[in-house]
């Protein structure tokens, strides 16, 4: 028997989240359908072994949490698992700037028009803030005011001159540092900031587990085994579950066809397999809300054009990385002059603490504005990266070989080896006074997604996207980080795919399915409805008509908000 909804959600992102909360509390029979499989606090992968499974092919049998997408040009990053992209983000909460929200942009920066504005919005942030959350982290308060890569990045923004700001009450026509809304629980609710406290929740969370408040780990983009993140699963999700929703997971969409007053989906149950083919399942509904991130949500699209004959010929235009840039600064020094090295512990705290925000010409300034903001990583990398520095290493090591061949041949009579011990590990000046950046900004909107084909006939998302118009961009971008890595003191090392080869790496992907004022110039309209198909709705970040600036997550949780308040 096929089954029916009033409303079925693709996805369980920022938007199909949303979707499925609000929905379901409107009290709409709601099936939430997400390819991957839910990855509750304490089962994220840590060990080598549970690494190499982590990725997503299920051909394969594998069923992990990140999926990598590679183009000309252009790597990618995503996740498959219930909670979608915010089980690895790295938690910033930041609005688009007022004035970013470009309307007409001249044809030689790439047409970009953004149909809502601020004002439309700012409400629906407020309301995605609060469901998320959000908390600043608390730099004055102990012992969270010991964290080095914070200060030290507050300490690179007075060395270059850019005010340290209130995220509230910056100016935007001016460069300024400060410290933005994090999805990240470090304080109870009316309690000081505490680490690893027992976290309380108003509505018990759908994977039915204890949390705790940040330990300051690293861990935010391989997954945060304390649930001190406020991933999707533990908000939204959690809340559209108590008010009934019900969520498939391990379940991949396929084709979407219109079906009676509304839409039919054809979806893969990878659960259930009939020898080593998984199983086809179909279900309709009265309104299909499709929410599978920018390159799913694209692909699924461009998949099922024959299905859906009314979709606008602007399909898989607009294509944007959100201006994504990554470096690193190694080396830091405690002053100009100083040669003493100056500890940044990119592993203790959060991913992301602080950012740089740069103006853009819409703001009076010259260029295209961009936000820098430091970023850490797991313990365990700076054994990794201690490592990798294979010279050092060698040194070290043939340096306490050769003292303990010698005592031995010599007999001599001293017994304790901690000093030996401590000279093999060395000063880990490579780990300890290096920090990765990640830049992001109004980079150019002229990529397009289209499918081909490989020699078995099967088909393939691709990216016809060319960094020549952004190269203005990226060279502020890159100019802005090398100012900051010299301020702390450092070497500047540009990423070495974007350096060598080329090619950026972004965690943003955005547009394809453009929001539009009409079906000549984008493919759904400023609710995310679809020009031509009445109830089709697309809710994440394929909607964006260019770049967001800022960290996307919040913008896209707040347009979903707005939509499904209009239908609600």
């Amino acid at each position: 028997m096929e089954e029916h909804f009033d409303a079925i959600v693709v996805g369980s992102g920022f938007g199909g989240s949303v979707a499925a909360c609000r929905l379901s509390e409107a009290g709409k029979r709601v099936c939430m359908f997400e390819r991957g499989r839910p990855f509750p606090p304490g089962s994220f992968a840590r060990t080598p072994h549970e690494m190499r499974a982590n990725v997503w092919d299920p051909d394969r049998g594998l069923y992990g949490l990140f999926d990598l997408w590679s183009f000309r040009n252009l790597e990618s990053i995503v996740s498959a698992g219930l909670g979608g992209g915010s089980l690895i983000y790295a938690n910033v909460l930041i609005r688009k700037d007022e004035r970013w929200f470009v309307r007409d942009a001249a044809p030689w920066e790439a047409y970009e028009h953004w149909p809502v504005t601020r004002a439309k919005l700012d409400p629906f942030y407020e309301r995605a803030e609060r469901m998320l959350h959000g908390q600043v982290f608390p730099l004055d308060q102990p012992p969270f005011d010991t964290t080095k890569k914070t200060l030290a990045m507050r300490d690179a923004a007075r060395e270059l001159g850019v005010p340290v700001s209130d995220r509230n009450s910056y100016d935007p026509t001016r460069p300024a540092w400060y410290l933005p809304l994090l999805a990240v629980s470090f304080a109870n609710e009316g309690a000081a900031p505490k680490v690893g406290e027992a976290l309380r929740e108003e509505v018990r969370n759908l994977h039915d587990v204890d949390r705790q408040t940040c330990r300051l780990c690293g861990e935010c983009d391989i997954g945060c085994n304390y649930g001190a993140k406020n991933t999707l699963d533990l908000t939204y999700l959690s809340a559209a579950k108590a008010h009934g929703a019900e969520i498939r997971t391990l379940c991949e969409i396929k084709s979407i066809e219109p079906h009676r007053a509304g839409y039919r989906i054809g979806y893969v149950d990878h659960t259930a397999r009939s020898g080593k083919h998984s199983v086809m399942r179909y279900a309709s509904c009265t309104k299909l809300f499709v929410g599978c991130g920018t390159l799913g949500s694209n692909y699924l699209l461009l998949r099922n054009r024959h299905n859906l004959p009314a979709l606008s010929g602007r399909l898989g235009q607009r294509f944007s990385g959100n201006g994504d840039m990554i470096s690193f600064v190694f080396g830091a020094r405690a002053g100009r002059s100083n040669r003493k090295g100056r500890a940044l512990d990119g592993t203790r705290g959060p991913v992301i603490t602080s950012t740089f925000r740069l103006p853009d010409a819409l703001d009076g300034d010259s260029g295209r504005g961009l936000y820098l903001q430091d970023a850490g990583y797991p313990y365990f990398v700076s054994w990794l990266v201690e490592a990798g520095d294979v010279r050092s290493s060698l040194h070290r090591l043939i340096r306490f070989v050769g003292a303990r061949v010698a005592a031995m041949v010599e007999n001599a009579p001293r017994s304790r080896i901690s000093r030996d011990l401590s000279g093999l590990i060395g000063d880990a000046r490579l780990s300890t006074d290096s920090l990765p950046l990640l830049g992001m900004g109004r980079d150019t909107p002229d990529g397009v997604l289209s499918l081909a084909a490989d020699r078995t006939g099967e088909e393939w998302l691709e990216i016809d996207w060319h960094a020549a118009a952004s190269k203005p961009y990226l060279r502020r971008a890159e100019r802005f980080s090398r100012n900051v890595g010299r301020a702390l003191g450092g070497t500047f090392v540009l990423n070495p795919l974007t350096r060598l080869a080329n090619n950026l790496i972004t965690v943003h992907p955005l547009g394809g399915v453009a929001m539009s004022r009409s079906a000549n110039e984008g493919v759904v309209d400023e609710f995310g409805e679809v020009w031509g198909h009445r109830g089709l709705y697309v809710v994440d970040g394929s909607v964006m008509p260019g770049p967001v600036g800022a960290n996307p997550s919040l913008t896209i949780a707040a347009f979903a908000e707005r939509c499904v308040d209009r239908i609600c």
